[in-house]
């Protein structure tokens, strides 16, 4: 059984099963399928180990070809313990749009690559057996370049800054059993101005001719912090609880990277005096915030080191082999001396955020763009964003918003009023349904309106770097790419300044062939190299953050501070030195560097 945690960290129920492993396959390269009811009747000729797509080693078939219509299918029994209640299937994601059948009957339509949904299938169920036999067809539209498909190519090969695609589940399948009344959905929202927490609650359905009470227990380190009991007469329940055991105002226990506090929260629906729900969540205090043109976390000017982060994995793709290496990633990063990662063009498992959670990393939660614009790409993008923000809301990683990248989508924004529209629309829909979290209309370039004005700059001699960021004005003029920083009519506001990509720096260890934006020849000048790039922004006093491209080596990318199987190019120690403001003693050494000045630090 692969992925066996419990894929959704944020509502933890304890009844639960895993439908990941093997199942049986097809490809419909003709689109016979549904005329054929394959959900019926079928002889599938392959099987595959989900929730690895077929282009995956994983998958145990490993084939890169257009497929993009593929089946899958699967017998499962539903415990003995799950029956007399609504049975629930679960998708963590399924790329690009799919259909569900149970037992013949045609339950599901969803589309959108990178969002979860969830299918009742109690009424598919035969009476008193408990059997499912579910179908899955899965449609990808490999060359359609209006679609949001992040990083994955429309042709067969790899190439440039493109890679091999994901057709079908990616994410855990799995089921579990509710009462037909149960908690839906769960809204944590801090406040650590006033020393409190927002639970929003809502419930599937309220209860008929009966009484209701949801009860709350929020515990720090297991100990007690608050409990209170109320009664349910809507099906939105919300609740702020005034948080009583902070000391030292409260720093002792807010969450930041350096110090990852987290509150633990358990929720109890009672109907009629009779348990009808009953799962945990977790939260953690902080606010991200910007205070007369600064960037703050929890009220004070924090300094962002962020890397790059792809999320493949050789032989996954998008999807982590284990638990334990999307833990391993988040603790790589930490130790190189970044506190955060910018997650690019790919919304992450969200087992992936949970361990920043937990370790200490914050996020910029990025869509998945198209890489064209059309009126049916806005229609699509607009809804699948929707679904993400739903999903990652409560994770305190996440300390800002990307729906657009590099006028990805939008490739005429600076010239096409309809473009530069969705970008705004893009905007101002984010902040509509969170306004806790810093919003970038278009990360890199030609924005329209964004909280931070974020640079993408592939410099690499130091003292560019040096003169571009030694005043606010020089890096607005400067136009790395060559692109406006702002599109015309959009004027800077006095926004935090974040160079959000740089560096790129090609390295080969051993035979593997590639590129990346500049090339290091050894093991120095990859160190000179590195340093180069990230003690000008360090020492700048108008750049309040950057983002290091990039984390990992993939496929013919070789600009990874890793490989693409997790082995650091030089000691991880090094990278950090260079992220506080240091050389590695192998540089040090050379009498003719200068000594950098004092670097901003984090608070």
């Amino acid at each position: 059984m692969h992925r066996q945690q419990y894929p959704r960290p944020q509502w933890v129920r304890e009844q639960w099963l895993n439908l990941n492993g093997t199942w049986e396959f097809d490809y419909d390269d003709r689109d016979e399928g549904e005329a054929e009811q394959w959900y019926e009747r079928h002889e599938y000729a392959r099987r595959i180990e989900v929730p690895f797509c077929y282009q995956s080693a994983l998958s145990g078939i490993g084939e890169t070809d257009f497929h993009d219509i593929v089946w899958y299918r699967k017998e499962t029994a539903i415990p003995e313990a799950f029956r007399g209640k609504r049975i629930l299937l679960h998708f963590g994601a399924v790329d690009y749009s799919s259909k569900v059948w149970v037992n013949g009957r045609l339950l599901a339509v969803h589309e959108g690559g990178h969002t979860p949904f969830t299918v009742d299938i109690t009424d598919a169920l035969p009476p008193g057996e408990g059997k499912a036999s579910i179908v899955v067809r899965a449609q990808d539209y490999s060359k359609d370049v209006t679609l949001p498909r992040g990083k994955q190519y429309w042709k067969e090969t790899s190439e440039s800054i493109f890679y091999t695609r994901t057709t079908g589940i990616w994410q855990t399948v799995w089921i579990e059993p509710v009462e037909p009344v149960h908690i839906a959905k769960l809204r944590l929202t801090p406040n650590i101005d006033e020393n409190e927490i927002q639970i929003r609650t809502f419930l599937s359905a309220l209860p008929a001719n009966a009484s209701a009470q949801l009860q709350i227990r929020v515990t720090f380190e297991g100990q007690p912090v608050a409990r209170i009991s109320t009664d349910v007469t809507e099906r939105e329940v919300s609740r702020t609880i005034k948080l009583n055991d902070f000391n030292d105002h409260g720093l002792g226990r807010w969450w930041t990277p350096e110090s990852p506090n987290l509150y633990d929260v358990e929720l109890t629906l009672e109907v009629d005096g009779t348990i009808a729900d009953k799962g945990a969540a977790y939260f953690g205090m902080r606010k991200i915030s910007i205070v007369d043109g600064k960037l703050c976390l929890n009220n004070r000017p924090y300094f962002m080191k962020l890397v790059l982060d792809q999320g493949y994995f050789p032989d996954g793709l998008l999807t982590a082999p284990t638990d334990e290496q999307l833990k391993r990633d988040v603790e790589l990063t930490k130790q190189m001396g970044f506190n955060g990662a910018r997650k690019h063009q790919k919304v992450e498992d969200p087992r992936y955020l949970y361990w920043c959670d937990r370790l200490g990393l914050l996020v910029w939660g990025e869509m998945a763009n198209a890489y064209d614009y059309s009126e049916a790409y806005a229609a699509k993008f607009t809804k699948e964003w929707l679904e993400v923000l739903e999903r990652d809301y409560n994770h305190p990683c996440i300390v800002a918003w990307v729906p657009l990248n590099e006028s990805w989508g939008v490739p005429r924004i600076l010239v096409d009023a309809k473009q530069q529209h969705h970008a705004l629309a893009m905007y101002h829909l984010t902040k509509s349904i969170d306004s806790t979290r810093p919003v970038m209309s278009n990360d890199g370039w030609e924005h329209v309106k964004s909280d931070l004005c974020t640079i993408h700059d592939y410099e690499s001699k130091a003292s560019v770097l040096t003169e571009r960021y030694s005043s606010v004005a020089n890096a607005l003029a400067s136009k790395p790419a060559k692109r406006w920083i702002y599109v015309p009519g959009y004027d800077y506001q006095q926004e935090p300044i974040i160079v959000s990509e740089f560096g790129g720096i090609s390295f080969r260890k051993g035979a593997q062939e590639g590129w990346g934006y500049s090339a290091a020849s050894d093991e120095e000048d990859y160190v000179r190299r590195l340093a180069d790039v990230v003690h000008p922004l360090l020492n700048s006093l108008d750049v309040q953050g950057y983002c290091y491209t990039q984390l990992t080596d993939v496929e013919q990318e070789i600009n990874g501070l890793l490989t693409y199987d997790r082995q650091p190019k030089i000691p991880l120690e090094w990278i950090r030195l260079i992220n506080e403001g240091g050389y590695p003693a192998l540089l040090a050494k050379n009498e003719s560097l200068r000594t950098p000045t004092k670097p901003q630090t984090s608070s």
